[in-house]
């Protein structure tokens, strides 16, 4: 019973490292595909893009791990929750590994972005949101409430610089068509790294549950 409870806890720590390397990868793909917008790295961009296959994959090995081990263990109290936020969490690391596939996708078609006062909006933007992923990331990997709950307290900061973004954007109006797709393109960014730093918030979320039990219904933005 003792040897199977040891291969039982060691089967649960490897999903967790699992869903951990998974958003290690993705925090990643977050960074290269901003320094891939700000430099303008056509290379880079493919780069992030390629590798968001093997998150993808990462998603659907995770799945299947957690599926297993309900199927063999039939786990309660602590170990149901560790498996199903691995089952969420990675749901939101997959979503953040397709924003970042998102964001590099426009770096071709952004070209020379604008002023370097509206990009140091989409440059804090991209900070703010590769800085509550990586910290919601690590809060699970160190099953950090308090980091997790710091995560949560940021999202009020994102929410603000993305709408001084918004509106340093909006406000740049031009006849010039070449300089409005620009514009529509880095909207469409801006917008990417408020959900990020969304999911980073769900994962902080799952990382408190996790170690608490305790559910944090978040109220929808209006």
């Amino acid at each position: 019973m003792e040897q199977t409870r040891r291969e039982y806890s060691h089967e649960l720590e490897i999903v967790q490292e699992k869903v951990a390397v998974m958003g290690d990868r993705a925090c990643a793909a977050v960074q290269m595909a901003m320094e891939a917008l700000l430099a303008g790295d056509v290379d880079l961009a493919r780069e992030v893009m390629q590798a968001d296959d093997e998150i993808d994959a990462m998603i659907a090995d995770i799945e299947d791990s957690c599926i297993l081990l309900i199927a063999k263990q039939q786990p309660i109290a602590h170990d149901l929750r560790v498996i199903a936020t691995g089952f969420k969490i990675s749901t939101d690391i997959e979503r953040i590994g397709d924003h970042a596939y998102d964001i590099a996708k426009t770096v071709r078609q952004v070209e020379v972005p604008l002023d370097s006062e509206r990009m140091k909006w989409v440059q804090l933007l991209g900070d703010c949101a590769v800085d509550m992923a990586a910290k919601a990331m690590r809060a699970y990997r160190e099953h950090d409430v308090e980091l997790a709950d710091e995560v949560r307290r940021l999202d009020k900061k994102m929410d603000a610089v993305f709408e001084r973004t918004f509106y340093a954007l909006s406000e740049f109006v031009t006849t010039e068509a070449a300089r409005q797709k620009r514009i529509t393109q880095l909207l469409f960014i801006a917008r990417f790294l408020e959900r990020i730093g969304d999911h980073a918030v769900n994962i902080a979320e799952w990382v408190i549950y996790r170690e608490t039990a305790v559910r944090i219904q978040q109220k929808k933005k209006a």
